[in-house]
Order: structure tokens, then sequence, then C-alpha cells
């Protein structure tokens, strides 16, 4: 028999998966989700523009709070060069992931991209740091949440008590299981982010509680690295980009919802973090919300709640479907909505809020937390891994033409970016959680 025919007869036994004959990688012909004409519940109907909120309500939400406090760290023209530029390597980061969605259509997780990459040992490691990463995200929101009602009832009770009843409205709006549903949340914590920080801005522009601005701060590696630590996890949803285009109505779609969050995030942060810090100065806190008279940030505060828990939710959302699926994967179970499916879906959702509780308790500062975040995990979700996709989807064709080439030498120094990055913000993370005084864990403190 020749090998054309072998090939045939193997496709005819197994049409589960085909195998990509340029880079010999098996590939399945049907996503996580197969067949949906007929199935109780349905995950492949997000629209791009949906898509894109929902990229947007999970990357802005506290990425804009965190940035103002950064640009006193470096100083107004560094940190508006840093800003620009790790803005425009995580775009295109993105666009890389969307081609590796495109050429891999049954990746729904980075877990997916890693077992193409590294197969099960690739699969196991990435899929555990991924889902690490998204009870780390889930944590920044509960600890923001306690900052917020810290501030707003000026420690009416408990942190912990505070950080227990973010996670119970957490764990309430992660209870559906389709992202449609989740869009429209979205746009919910849009709004509540805008006006928020537009408060802020207007607050501070006519208080100016600020000692004026510093083109180039007086600074260190430690104080100016953590403040890029900060401008980096202003970047970091690429964790849930994969899960985001597998429940596309069509994931070429992506590049144009990729389009929409960059457009949005870039320009918001340069006005947000640029116009708080001129007028508040070195007097700026993190989260920025604070940084108006206790009033104002109080306001800020309260309209600031709807994307401060629905933000958290939607990246706690990706976490839970990825166990979901790795449990339910090719069953009946993925589209129903007996007691089986319901119950799995909560108890994996609560078990993981409670880590993130946890975690949020044990880690009480939010800067110190965001630095931690982006040294162990935003770095390679954002830069190092998109890097090695591209690395593997082009290998043989490095040097095939002057394109080529610069593009090898462009994403081998984002790679070397995220090795510094993780790197010496590990170095910076642990130097502050251990010399912070007010880092007490699973302390009833104000931490406002």
């Amino acid at each position: 028999m020749s090998a054309e025919n072998q090939m045939d007869v193997a496709r005819k036994k197994n049409m589960d998966f085909d195998i990509d004959e340029k880079l010999d990688v098996p590939q399945y012909k049907q996503d996580a989700f197969g067949d949906e004409e007929f199935a109780e519940v349905k995950y492949k109907v997000l629209r791009w523009w949906q898509c894109g909120l929902l990229m947007v309500a999970e990357t802005v939400s506290l990425g804009v709070l965190s940035l103002p406090a950064a640009i006193a760290g470096l100083g107004l023209v560094p940190a508006i060069i840093v800003l620009i530029a790790l803005g425009l390597i995580a775009s295109y980061t993105g666009f890389i992931m969307g081609q590796m969605k495109l050429k891999f259509p049954h990746i729904t997780t980075m877990s997916d991209a890693g077992e193409v990459v590294g197969g099960k040992i690739g699969r196991e490691f990435v899929g555990i740091c991924w889902i690490l990463f998204f009870i780390f995200i889930m944590s920044s929101h509960l600890l923001t949440f306690t900052v917020a009602m810290n501030t707003i009832t000026n420690h009416g009770t408990c942190s912990i008590v505070f950080g227990i009843v973010g996670m119970v409205l957490s764990f309430v709006c992660s209870l559906p299981r389709t992202l449609e549903k989740m869009s429209w949340l979205s746009i919910v914590s849009f709004c509540s982010i805008i006006t928020a920080v537009l408060i802020t801005m207007i607050a501070v522009g006519i208080e100016k509680p600020g000692d004026g601005v510093k083109a180039v701060a007086d600074t260190n590696l430690y104080h100016g690295f953590t403040a890029v630590c900060n401008i980096v996890f202003a970047f970091c949803g690429h964790g849930a980009f994969f899960g985001l285009m597998a429940e596309l109505k069509n994931p070429k779609d992506f590049t144009k919802s990729l389009c929409l969050l960059q457009g949005i995030d870039i320009c918001l942060y340069l006005v947000a973090s640029v116009v708080i810090y001129v007028y508040a100065g070195d007097s700026v806190t993190s989260p920025a919300l604070g940084s108006a008279s206790p009033i104002v940030a109080k306001i800020a505060y309260g309209i600031a709640l709807p994307t401060i828990v629905i933000a958290g939710v939607i990246n706690g959302h990706v976490a839970f479907k990825y166990v979901y699926v790795r449990i339910f994967r090719g069953t009946d179970r993925m589209h129903k909505r007996d007691w089986i499916a319901v119950c799995s879906w909560g108890g994996i959702a609560l078990g993981m809020w409670v880590l993130a509780w946890i975690i949020s308790s044990a880690i009480p500062v939010f800067s110190d937390l965001l630095s931690l975040i982006t040294a162990l995990f935003a770095s390679w979700f954002t830069f190092g891994f998109p890097a090695i996709l591209w690395l593997f989807m082009n290998r043989g064709l490095y040097l095939s033409s002057w394109k080529k080439i610069v593009l090898t030498v462009i994403n081998l120094l984002i790679f070397a970016l995220a090795c510094a990055i993780c790197g010496l913000g590990l170095w910076v993370s642990g130097k502050a959680l251990h010399d912070n005084p007010s880092s007490a864990s699973f302390s009833c403190a104000n931490n406002a």
C-alpha cells in the first residue's frame, strides 16, 4: 500500500484529528466545543465587538489604576516612552496569538498552545502556570475591592470581611457558563472604569494636590523597575485571548477585536495616567482613585466597584472554562444544563475564588501584588510565550528572507525582554514584600 493510501486509511479510522504536513503536529478538526447546531448551551456565538469589549474589560480595569504611580516612579518622559513601546509590543504579540489560533483551530487555552509546542509536558506546565496566573489576577481584584470598601466606609469593618464579601459577590457573578452573557457585563464594566477615572482626573485637576511634575524622576533600579512592572501589568490581558477566540463566531475577526482593545487601552492609559500625575505629582496613590480628596475618592471607588468585580469575574471565567473543558471535553456534559454540569461549574468557580481570597489576604499591598504577578506570569504570557509561538510557527524559515530575519530578531528580543522582566521583577517584588511595613498578612487593618 502506498504512503498516500495509508494516510487515507488512517484518516478514515480516526476522524478526530488531522496532521499538518508542514509542521507534523496533531491538529484536531473540531475545537473543544464541537458541533453546537443542536446544543443546549452554545459557546461559539461571540461577535468581534463583544470579544473586543470583553478584552477591554479584563485588561483595562486594574491596569489604568496602577499607571499614574508608575509615571511618578519613572518620570513623565521615560514613562510615556515605556508605555507606548510596551503597548505596541503587546499588540504585536497579541497578533501572533491570533495567527496561532488560525493555524491550530483546536487551541482553546494557553495550555493547548503549550501542548502544540512542547507535547504533554508543555501542556501541563503551561496549564499550571496559566491557572496560577488567573488566580493571582482574581486575587488582585479582591484586594482592590477591599481597598475600595475601606475607602468608601472609612474602614467600616475588618478588611478580611470585605474580602469575603467581594469573594461571594464575584462567585455569584461567575455562574453563567458562556462569555456571550459576560459580554453585556463588560459594557457596564467599561462605563464604570471610564467614569471613575474621569471623575478622578477632573478632581485632581481642580484640587492640584501635587508638588510639580518631574520629566525624569530621581530614581534607582528598584523603584524604576517596580514602575515598569506596573506598566507591563496594564497590558497583561493575553492570558485570556485564546479562550475569547474560541468563542468567536469567526476566529478571523480576532484582529478587529485586538485593534479595538489596543486602541482604547493605549489612548486611555496615556491620557489618564499623564493627567492624574501632572496634577497629583508624587502624592499620587496606587490604585490611582485615591489620589483625589477623600470625598471624591469615595465617589470614584463607588462608581468603579462594577469594573473591580466584573473584570475579575471575566478573568476567572476563562480559568474556570479551562478546568471545566479538561474534565468534560468530548462529552455531552459540555452543552448540558443538568445538575452535574451546573454543580461542577459552581464547584470549580468557588474553589478558585477561595484560593484567590487567600492570596489577596496574604499579600494585602496593591502595587506589590501587581509586581509579583507581572514577574511570575505576565512577563511570559504577554511577551515571552507569544515570541516562542512565532519561532515555532516559523521554524526552518528564520533566514529565508530579509523580512523573516528582521522578525526573528524582533521575537528573540521580545523573549529576552520577558526574561529581564521576570528576573528583575521577582527581585523588586520580593524586596517590596519584605520591606513594606504595612504588608501584614490576614490583617483587619485598613489597606486603603
